[in-house]
């Protein structure tokens, strides 16, 4: 994953941060409120990320979890 790639670093970290009781349809509300994009640029963000083995099962993966813990460094910055 790239720099420009802050759209699914967001996700990433969304989804690193969600509650327990949290769905992965829930993450992706909350995303679509923040006016960052429509639910279909959504859905395609978070199949890009299915795809690329960030998220499994409706869980971030250990690349996953890792990606998201860089994203989180660089939004700190």
């Amino acid at each position: 994953m790239n720099e420009e790639n802050v759209v699914e670093r967001v996700c990433l970290l969304a989804l690193m941060k969600k509650e327990p009781d949290e769905t992965l349809k829930d993450i992706q509300n909350m995303l679509v409120e923040t006016g960052m994009f429509d639910m279909k640029e959504c859905k395609e963000v978070f199949k890009m990320l299915k795809e690329e083995q960030y998220i499994s099962n409706n869980t971030l993966t250990m690349k996953g979890v890792m990606e998201a813990k860089l994203a989180e460094e660089m939004f700190k910055q």
